[in-house]
């Protein structure tokens, strides 16, 4: 069977859609461990999690995607459950749902966990307390960590879901605390992110979170359990000022104020809104930026075209006042046999077009050229050449 390829200079050249996040900035689609010592208070945080973004809270000051979360608390009891959540909350929300018992992995979990997301159609997040208690009986070998968990990756990426496991540590002490995560290094490999929860001194109540990711950060967040048994953040050493996707809006904008339009290569953008390189913001991370913020520049009124023409990368932006963006913000992705097979009409037209992608709104992440409606993109300036992007 051939390889459906797609070349660097097309995949550059189309909007990122940033990562679909349940706790902005923390916890993104995907496979999650959260490993800590025994009693040391992770399923106390997992409870508290599923509450807060059953509920639509900000959890430690990060906005959350408000949804039906699920919490298989497999060691629990209804009655501990249930004593818990009058402990960290007022009123639990009828989204929030709770499972003590379920099927191992490759034995009937992925059929029950289907079942209940064809029930809730908004969930956005599943625990699974503990990863233990679902794992099937065989060796504890690095394929077979891989595939266990490999199995709950797919589930979690075909339905956009984020899928947390608690975990154990190792007793041993270790330089990285990543290596004290029970099982093989397959285990920390499958998933998106690691997360570690370590006590300062047992019985402290205070305790250092962790987090690594191939979606967030590197970031350690202290915190403080409260007399109600929910865990307070203290310190974030990934606290930002500005979110860069913020960043580059504003940038931007005050870089637009007076002009209506830009043209130019990615270095002569990054020497007009950076010239110092304060903000960091070099050639190859400024088209990045835009391309991962063109929704938030839209809205802003600016819109974006990143294009090549006689070799070079073009970065051309646009206030609104000067394009006709109602309708050139609606992309409508098709499939690439259909495109293959297009009238002559349609042909001809897509050949005058430009080969670049003006910022809006893509459902999925761009690799197939969808057709423009409404406002055409912008020609290239004369004596230039284009280049079209390559499927």
């Amino acid at each position: 069977m051939k390889l459906n390829t797609i070349d660097g200079a097309f995949l550059m050249s189309q909007p990122l859609r940033p990562p679909n996040f349940v706790v902005d900035t923390l916890i993104a689609q995907g496979l999650h461990i959260l490993a800590g010592s025994p009693k040391v208070g992770k399923s106390w945080l997992a409870l508290w999690l599923a509450v807060t973004v059953a509920k639509g809270e900000l959890v430690w000051g990060m906005g959350v995607k408000r949804g039906t979360t699920l919490y298989l608390c497999l060691e629990d009891s209804v009655l501990r459950i249930q004593n818990r959540l009058f402990e960290i909350t007022e009123d639990a929300p009828s989204s929030v749902h709770f499972c003590t018992e379920c099927a191992p992995i490759g034995q009937g979990l992925e059929e029950q966990v289907e079942i209940f997301l064809a029930a809730h159609p908004d969930t956005v997040l599943v625990i699974i307390d503990t990863l233990q208690m679902v794992r099937p009986v065989h060796d504890a070998t690095y394929a077979n960590d891989y595939r266990d968990l490999s199995v709950l990756k797919r589930l979690a990426d075909k339905h956009g879901i984020a899928i947390l496991l608690i975990h154990h540590l190792r007793k041993e002490k270790a330089d990285d605390v990543f290596h004290r995560i029970s099982g093989t290094t397959a285990i920390s490999g499958a998933v998106d992110s690691s997360f570690t929860l370590v006590e300062e001194k047992r019985g402290s109540g205070r305790a250092k979170l962790s987090c690594v990711g191939r979606d967030i950060e590197y970031r350690e967040l202290e915190l403080q359990r409260g007399s109600e048994n929910v865990w307070e953040l203290v310190s974030d050493s990934g606290t930002q000022e500005q979110k860069p996707g913020e960043q580059i809006v504003t940038l931007l904008s005050a870089f637009l104020t007076g002009r209506e339009n830009f043209i130019g290569t990615p270095t002569e953008l990054s020497e007009q809104i950076d010239p110092d390189r304060s903000r960091g913001i070099t050639p190859k991370k400024v088209a990045r930026m835009i391309l991962q913020s063109v929704d938030a520049l839209s809205k802003a009124g600016i819109s974006t075209v990143v294009r090549r023409s006689n070799g070079k990368r073009l970065i051309e932006l646009h206030r609104a006042d000067s394009v006709d963006l109602e309708g050139a913000r609606e992309i409508v992705p098709i499939d690439p046999v259909a495109d293959q097979v297009l009238t002559n009409q349609s042909a001809n037209r897509a050949e005058d077009a430009d080969s670049s992608l003006l910022g809006g709104q893509a459902s999925r992440p761009a690799i197939r050229r969808p057709p423009f409606r409404g406002a055409a993109p912008n020609p290239a300036p004369a004596g230039e050449k284009e280049e079209p992007c390559r499927e």
